[in-house]
């Protein structure tokens, strides 16, 4: 790691807002009914598809920074998905902003009404993205700047619905924007990543990099990448639990953050 990166400091820079979209496991009781699967099953598909304990990985105990964390699973609602599934390219297969298959294609809900769809949204996408927006926000009026680290995980062999089907993956996946991820904030992370003992791919398995819809692609002081981890780094993939190295793993992946994140503030 380069002089600059190691001498970073303990937590992330002011400017930054971390994102982490899909790491909670919580399906509200009152919501429950709604899927179609057996306790077993949806035990099963919540294993393949959270980003288990990416919030404590990314943030660690005392990040120093605004955080907006999901309250609730992606199988409830997808708060990273767009809104209207006409923009959203996972909605084809039944997985857009409300899922209703499984990875595996297979029914996960039964039919929705509009009417609680609208309340799944209101009640679990809006707030959401209105705390990204206020953190946005409140970075560009005091820093005049915002970086946005959007927090994930990925398993380490491809699930059905995954456009990606390569199964050769990287420890770590570097996703961008176009508008939103000059290529000198990718290279720094790549080479960050890279430089802590991290073999690293760019938007694959997985592409793109998060942005309040009321910036996307006006605003380039907000300049956004994604951060995904190969589970099977720190993970028992078909248990969920962690490898007896999660907890240095955890920290090797939080320090290259912070690290990267204070390079790209710096610039």
């Amino acid at each position: 790691m380069t002089r600059a990166a190691a001498g970073a400091g303990p937590s992330y820079p002011p400017g930054v807002v971390l994102h982490i979209p899909h790491h909670s496991k919580v399906i509200p009781p009152q919501v429950r009914e709604q899927f179609l699967l057996d306790p077993h099953d949806l035990q099963r598909e919540m294993i393949r598809m959270t980003d288990h304990r990416t919030l404590g990985i990314f943030a660690g105990r005392n990040p120093a920074i605004p955080v907006v964390a999901a309250q609730v699973s992606r199988l409830v609602v997808d708060v990273e998905r767009f809104l209207d599934d006409g923009q959203e390219p996972m909605a084809a297969l039944g997985m857009g902003v409300i899922y209703a298959r499984t990875s595996a294609g297979s029914p996960l809900r039964r039919p929705l009404a509009a009417a609680e769809r609208e309340r799944l949204l209101a009640r679990h996408y809006h707030p959401h993205h209105k705390l990204l927006l206020d953190a946005t926000d409140a970075a560009l009026r005091v820093h005049g700047r915002c970086l946005i680290l959007d927090g994930h995980s990925f398993p380490s062999a491809p699930l059905p619905f995954e456009l990606d089907q390569d199964p050769d993956r990287a420890e770590i996946c570097i996703g961008t924007d176009a508008f939103h991820t000059p290529p000198w904030v990718e290279a720094i992370f790549i080479s960050v990543f890279r430089q802590a003992g991290f073999t690293v791919a760019c938007n694959r398995p997985f592409a793109g990099a998060l942005v309040p819809l009321e910036h996307y692609r006006r605003e380039s002081r907000v300049a956004s990448i994604m951060v995904e981890i190969n589970r099977a780094t720190y993970l028992d993939e078909g248990s969920a639990n962690p490898l007896g190295s999660f907890g240095r793993m955890a920290r090797r992946i939080r320090r290259a953050c912070r690290a990267a994140c204070w390079l790209v503030m710096r610039a």
